[in-house]
């Protein structure tokens, strides 16, 4: 075999890939073999017809197909492997020269992985942030828990006020008709939780049990059904029912009922001690960002158009996974949000871009620093993911996720090397 490589534009080669004679006649009897089954000829039993008389009958070019599919998926990935092509699409393959006694010659034309011109990524200066834990972050944390914690009592007598929750009827109305969707029964609405359209939560308040009031409102222009964008309605709306919470105390007997600890001041100091671990990780992370994101807004790549719509079907992908848990596709969710899924590819296009640059980026630095993941790291990412799943045969699950998964593991662990490699040359700006 014999190949010549020729860079095209955009980050293009094309391969003229040549394969001896005797090479494609191979082929050709593989092709025969797996064909002869097909064809009935007479004189003969079916499937037992000599490979010339087939081509007598059918033409010399009946088994070239077959032929040509083995040679292609024989000799392309030696030719790029040999030549250190590292393709990022399917190639596109086209005859140059083919018959039973000749050379077999094609072309693959093909997108590859693109060359990156890194900028200086050592002594990357960045800003790190401080995040201080204050008396009113714990002081939220408490109120949270007391709130997860609140008992709903209903109210006997007096009126809607805020935060409380009331137990309404409802039906919306547009220029005095009902409409699809409108009409809900017994639905507990917590006043100033913004869950309905603005204004309407506001109009409850004063009301009595018992009381109908007419709520009149406007459907903002960016309302996900699009019958009802910017139409005033009037809603008639029955308090049933007024409930609201009643929140514990906050005192050493709140402290042991909701954790460990046996005095307020023990839990205060528990949340502070989470918050400010919380806080630390998030200011890291922060700097993290900071640092990989000069060092890839400053080197230079050009992105193939593939591999950035690689990147929008994996993020698509993604979200229609997670959409799944709540009983809903992409088109459905995309529906909601006033777009389409086209439209939603466009908006996912920037990220998308970035994503591939920074690990082009990160692969490229890793290949000049000479980082890699070691056995032991993979195998140990390999366990660590095998337990979140919660396997009941660990070693079984671990090796069916290094078998499918490794590449991606060890593409984890490097790019997660290289951050750290770069924060630890970086320089910090209080």
């Amino acid at each position: 075999m014999n190949t010549k490589v020729e860079k095209l534009e955009k980050n293009t080669v094309k391969l003229e890939i040549t394969v001896p004679a005797e090479n494609f006649q191979e082929a050709l009897k593989k092709s025969y073999n797996k064909n002869v089954g097909k064809y009935n000829i007479p004189g003969f039993r079916k499937g037992k017809a000599p490979m010339a008389v087939i081509e007598k009958y059918y033409g010399v070019g009946v088994f070239y197909e077959d032929a040509v599919q083995f040679v292609c998926d024989e000799t392309y990935p030696k030719a790029i492997e040999e030549n250190d092509i590292t393709p990022v699409d399917y190639p596109e393959i086209d005859i140059v020269q083919i018959g039973k006694d000749t050379d077999f010659i094609y072309t693959a034309k093909v997108t590859v992985k693109p060359e990156v011109k890194l900028s200086e990524y050592k002594g990357v200066e960045a800003k790190k942030a401080e995040y201080p834990v204050t008396e009113e972050d714990v002081a939220s944390q408490l109120n949270l828990m007391r709130d997860k914690n609140a008992r709903i009592v209903t109210k006997e007598s007096g009126k809607v006020e805020n935060n409380d929750i009331a137990v309404i009827d409802f039906e919306g109305f547009i220029d005095g008709v009902p409409f699809e969707g409108g009409k809900g029964e017994n639905y507990e609405l917590t006043i100033g939780s913004g869950t309905f359209i603005p204004g309407f939560e506001e109009q409850l308040i004063g009301a009595s049990k018992g009381d109908t009031v007419d709520v009149n409102v406007t459907f903002p222009e960016e309302y996900h059904e699009e019958t009802l964008k910017g139409k005033p309605a009037l809603f008639k709306v029955t308090i049933k029912e007024i409930k609201f919470k009643e929140l514990p105390e906050l005192d050493d007997e709140f402290a042991k009922d909701v954790s460990e600890f046996d005095t307020l001041e023990e839990l205060k100091q528990d949340i502070r001690k989470k918050q400010e671990e919380t806080n630390a990780n998030r200011a890291k992370r922060e700097y993290e960002d900071e640092v990989v994101k000069k060092v890839v807004d400053a080197s230079e790549v050009e992105i193939p158009d593939v591999m950035v719509e690689k990147e929008i079907d994996y993020m698509m992908n993604d979200l229609n996974y997670r959409l799944k848990y709540q009983g809903l596709d992409i088109n459905q969710y995309a529906q909601l949000m006033g777009t389409t899924a086209q439209d939603m590819r466009k908006e996912f296009k920037g990220t998308a871009e970035y994503r591939v640059k920074n690990n082009l980026v990160l692969e490229a630095i890793a290949k000049a620093e000479g980082i890699k993941a070691e056995d032991e790291e993979i195998e140990k990412r390999a366990e660590e993911i095998a337990k979140y799943y919660g396997s009941k045969d660990l070693e079984k699950m671990k090796e069916a996720i290094l078998k499918t998964e490794k590449s991606i593991i060890e593409e984890e662990i490097v790019n997660n090397k290289v951050i750290d490699f770069l924060v630890e040359h970086s320089k910090t700006i209080e």
